[in-house]
């Protein structure tokens, strides 16, 4: 194996493939990248056994094929601390991968191509192909929900459902519920959930960075797989039942508060400096035309912010974590956000003011 590639066309795509790589490994090959040089093309590849990632370049000068596992790691730092306009030589000799650059030389201790595992392809049953730039905003609305390490496991990543003309992403952690649907043209489906776990949700993020860009989804029984021009993601779905987040939608809110999302933000985060570190507990004071939101902490230090907003309803006091409608906030992006509020047991809906296609579950606290 023999190719020569600039340094920049070759640290993009191992950037992306070597954050898949786990630093702390049970298995040595697994802290390697496979590189696999077949005619003008150098395809990367990393993986974690749940998640697995390949980064495609074509190549400008003519190559010899071959294929070879070497630590991701190392290699990525070697090309990080090469000069920008570098152009890098690498080959194989004997068991010994030989990267030059100018006047360095490394070379790297490597690992055979067939011990690398490959996350098995099982049938797709769904394909469709969507914008980058919709399914990346399908995420960001969603995932600040995901559970981190619930012992519920199948909270630890995101819900995707597909449907005749729609595709929804569902989050969830117990306390707190996100939710966005999308339009997408992918003809007659019937509806299919899967659940995509939080490290993969997290890398398919990081991939799709051109807006107008498409990628192409594979929903099979067991994996996903999305592949744009240059990336082909793999990630392994989590076995488990979503909760039905149909039913956790409040229904029959009557008190309707709509208010400047920017001002709601900032006051919020003001009253957050003085809530219990613990808790992040805060209270909110509804009366006609204003709401008030209070905290406090253990050292009785207290914060106050009154703030115009648009309601007719009766008295209300509820308590909510105040992180939590923090997060809300600053995913959405319209000017004013409407709250729909039932009693102080229920939980609130946010939305934005004009459009339903993100709805926010926030439960209550008792304070």
């Amino acid at each position: 194996m023999h190719f020569s590639i600039q340094r920049e066309a070759l640290l993009k795509p191992l950037q992306l493939v070597a954050g898949v790589v786990e630093r702390r490994q049970t298995l040595p090959v697994l802290s390697n990248v496979l590189l696999v040089v077949e005619g003008q093309q150098l395809s990367l590849t990393g993986t974690d056994l749940e998640v697995e990632l390949v980064g495609r370049v074509q190549l400008e000068e003519p190559a010899e094929p071959g294929e070879i596992t070497v630590p991701a790691r190392k290699l990525m730092d070697i090309c990080k601390s090469l000069p920008n306009d570098a152009q890098i030589d690498v080959r194989l000799e004997e068991n010994k991968l030989l990267v030059k650059a100018g006047r360095s030389r490394f070379t790297l201790s490597t690992l055979p191509a067939n011990d690398f595992p490959t996350v098995e392809e099982g049938p797709g049953s769904l394909t469709c192909t969507l914008a980058q730039g919709k399914l990346r905003r399908l995420i960001e609305r969603t995932g600040f929900a995901m559970a981190q390490q619930d012992v519920r496991y199948y909270l630890n990543g995101m819900l995707l459902e597909v449907s005749t003309g729609m595709i929804r992403a569902v989050a969830t952690d117990g306390h707190r519920l996100a939710m966005c649907s999308m339009t997408a043209d992918l003809g007659e489906a019937d509806k299919h959930q899967v659940i995509v776990p939080r490290k993969g949700i997290l890398e398919l993020a990081r991939l799709l960075t051109e807006q107008d860009g498409t990628v192409s989804i594979v929903l099979g029984m067991h994996h996903i797989r999305a592949t744009t021009g240059e990336f082909t993601f793999t990630s392994k779905l989590v076995d488990g039942k979503f909760p039905d987040y149909e039913r956790v939608l409040p229904k029959g809110g009557d008190k309707l508060v709509v208010g400047d999302r920017q001002a709601l933000k900032e006051a919020f985060s003001r009253t957050a400096i003085l809530s219990n570190e613990k808790y992040r507990g805060i209270r909110l004071q509804l009366v006609a035309g204003q709401l008030k939101i209070q905290a406090n902490n253990p050292e009785q230090e207290e914060a106050e912010e009154e703030i115009s907003v648009d309601y007719n309803g009766g008295n209300l006091e509820i308590g909510f974590n105040v992180s939590y409608l923090l997060d809300v906030l600053g995913v959405m992006t319209t000017e004013q956000v409407r709250l729909v509020l039932s009693d102080s047991n229920s939980s609130a809906l946010v939305q934005e003011a004009d459009n339903d296609d993100s709805s926010y579950v926030v439960m209550p606290m008792r304070l």
